[in-house]
């Protein structure tokens, strides 16, 4: 070919070839971007811890310094509440993302009506929205929801686990000091005197350090049953608080446990409680190390929150540690003392540090906020609304709730609802007392302590339509 015959067109034809062969060659051999990181996520969840109970949040005889972190540098939430006011319910609307008045258990059972709580395997729950989100989950400590290894029964594999070490029933969690324990469906016979907690505690690490392992983001959720019931601790901890506190040592703490199992008395429960906080306290120090060691610290979203309000139990003393805060009322009540928990969340570099929400949310928006991490569908039967955007610092795009509603006890329920600033509870009629109506202007009234419905008739039957409303039937 003689190439000064070539027209100018045919010249730029040809350049153009070229460079296009070029940009190919170069895209087949440059490194591929490597895709986003799903996040990590570690849910603890504390059961019969008040709102007054950890450092952040106003605590002064015991200090909280590994949970306080998560406070200090993430967020503290002041307006977030559990599921309800016990702990079986309040787990449900956890895991279904269903609030108290649609959920199919609105109270605690025991012994032979343990499996009625149980979840429909019909609904994705918590864990099945991160394992259908391709992650390795791991579930450890009191499950709450059934028998956890029973023959027939939903249990925690079920729902989407793919580990669960715990508490073979909610009975049995009310000592720390079982016969056995439960690893993934198999029930392993404990020595006497095995604290059973710190060997749960350790599964969880070492499912953590697993999934790292094999390069799967992981769910960790942590329901510990610290500090529930018995006031059990580890032995050093224990006689170190009573050296603090020796004029408690004339009290004994005394709690019964499920059917085979003995729960040991506690001298100086006051003690006993501190011991066992300062332990838990210890292991999420634990947790945040092995986090940095394993290098997820910055990928990792860590929660703590409680399942209900603080409890008397096991002579356990919440007016001596203050554990309801400004709060009225305890484990059992709808005041806010017994539903509204401490949430903290730490996510490096995702949520700013030292942060404080005044958000209203509730443990049915946890399964949406996770459906929105994690990329998936919100299942149908939830009745929350994410809140990564107030997590992440997009406040102006959080949507808000119109009412939070709660109810305990599937037979004339005592309920309760939230609307803005206003809090109504209506407590169910009993033997010689009609039912109550109390009207609470939360702004001005943290406490509860002022009932002004008789004031603002307007807002009573508005919320009281919301009650009917909110109200499902359940068998």
């Amino acid at each position: 070919m003689n190439l000064g015959s070539l027209t100018k067109q045919t010249w730029t034809l040809v350049a153009g070839c070229c460079c296009l062969i070029a940009q190919l060659v170069a895209a087949a051999t440059a490194p591929h971007p490597t895709p986003p990181r799903r996040a990590n996520v570690v849910y603890i969840l504390a059961d019969d811890l008040g709102y007054g109970d950890l450092g952040c949040y106003g605590q002064k005889k015991l200090k909280t310094p590994n949970i306080d972190r998560l406070a200090s540098e993430g967020m503290k939430f002041t307006d977030h509440y559990s599921g309800n006011t016990v702990c079986s319910p309040s787990r449900a609307n956890l895991m279904t993302g269903q609030h108290p008045g649609h959920v199919h258990c609105r109270g605690n059972a025991g012994g032979a009506g343990e499996n009625s709580m149980a979840l429909d395997p019909a609904m994705t729950t918590l864990p099945r929205l991160f394992k259908n989100a391709g992650y390795a989950t791991g579930g450890f400590g009191k499950w709450g929801l059934g028998i956890t290894c029973e023959d027939g029964a939903p249990n925690p594999l079920t729902h989407g686990f793919d580990h669960f070490s715990g508490w073979k029933s909610q009975m049995i969690a009310h000592t720390y000091y079982p016969t056995s324990m439960v690893r993934d469906g198999n029930e392993i016979p404990l020595e006497e005197g095995t604290f059973v907690h710190d060997l749960i505690m350790a599964d969880a690490l070492a499912f953590i350090r697993r999934s790292v392992k094999a390069g799967k983001p992981f769910f960790c959720y942590i329901p510990t049953a610290v500090p529930h019931a018995a006031m059990h601790a580890p032995a050093e901890l224990h006689e170190k608080w009573r050296k603090v506190y020796p004029q408690f040592d004339q009290r004994i703490g005394r709690y019964g446990a499920g059917p085979g199992e003995s729960c040991p008395p506690v001298t100086n429960p006051i003690a006993g409680f501190a011991a066992m906080m300062e332990n838990l306290d210890n292991q999420v120090g634990e947790l945040l190390d092995l986090l940095k060691e394993l290098g997820v610290d910055d990928n990792t979203l860590v929660t703590f929150s409680s399942d209900n309000g603080a409890h008397h139990e096991g002579g356990h003393d919440p007016n001596f540690w203050d554990s309801n805060g400004p709060l009225r009322g305890i484990k059992r009540d709808l005041y806010d003392g017994g539903i509204r928990t401490p949430l903290v969340a730490r996510w490096p570099g995702k949520i700013v540090p030292g942060s404080t929400s005044d958000h209203i949310s509730a443990f049915w928006d946890v399964l949406p906020t996770m459906a929105d991490l994690t990329g998936q569908p919100v299942p149908e039967q939830t009745d929350g609304l994410s809140f990564l955007p107030t997590l992440l610092g997009t406040a102006a795009k959080q949507k808000q709730h119109a009412y939070l509603y709660w109810e305990h006890r599937h037979n004339n329920p005592d309920q309760a609802v939230r609307m803005g600033k206003w809090k109504l509870v209506s407590y169910a009629q009993k033997k010689g007392r009609p039912r109550t109506m109390e009207l609470f202007n939360l702004d001005k009234d943290l406490g509860e302590q002022h009932d002004i419905s008789a004031g603002h008739p307007e807002i009573v039957e508005r919320m009281q339509t919301i009650m009917r409303k909110a109200h499902r039937p359940v068998k």
